[in-house]
């Protein structure tokens, strides 16, 4: 079954200047941003306090970018956790979402975006005490994404180029999720975001 994908901000940004994608970017994020990620943050703030993760750690502009974006997938998928089926089925939308923002950014934004899913389940294979640290919603989707990865499967996905950056997205995504947490607004990022986007 083909997932319904809202096309509605690509087609805004397709022939945009780089200073009106971001506007129909952060336009469309503070619109469709409002259902719930899980039960105390909504799809903005966790994005939102994502990036100031990465703005606290001194990441790159791309990975800045990234870490804002992760999740677009779920938004443009319409993916929230008032449907039942958010955590029971699984969407893809870490790989949605890249292939969505492909023909506006350069791969170091949307590779560790594609590569956040997998990366929780690298490091669950990696790293037994990090899926001890997972929320129960994470342990819950880790199922229905793969579980641990295979020998074949952990090698592969450290021959992807950009794959360190996901795997320090997937940190940040885990810890975005503090309910109330006083942080910047998108406006913060609009300078970060359009560089990216310039540099296409």
């Amino acid at each position: 079954m083909q997932n319904y994908i809202d096309q509605s901000l690509a087609q805004e940004m397709t022939g945009a200047t780089a200073p009106q994608k971001v506007e129909a970017l952060f336009d469309y994020m503070e619109r469709r941003g409002q259902s719930f990620y899980d039960e105390v943050v909504t799809q903005l703030e966790h994005a939102l306090q994502c990036a100031a993760l990465a703005r606290q750690n001194e990441a790159s502009s791309t990975l800045i970018t990234g870490a804002l974006l992760h999740d677009i997938g779920h938004i443009i998928l319409d993916e929230h956790n008032a449907d039942k089926a958010f955590l029971d089925m699984d969407l893809n939308h870490e790989a949605v979402g890249a292939q969505y923002l492909a023909p506006f950014f350069p791969e170091a934004v949307t590779t560790p975006i594609r590569l956040h899913v997998p990366a929780k389940r690298y490091l669950c294979t990696t790293d037994p005490s990090y899926h001890d640290g997972l929320s129960e919603a994470s342990k819950r989707s880790l199922i229905v994404q793969g579980g641990v990865m295979s020998d074949k499967e952990r090698e592969a996905f450290e021959q992807i180029p950009h794959f360190e950056d996901g795997l320090t997205l997937r940190r940040w995504d885990d810890l975005a999720k503090v309910k109330g947490l006083e942080i910047s607004g998108l406006e913060a990022y609009r300078d970060i975001v359009q560089q990216c986007l310039s540099d296409r």
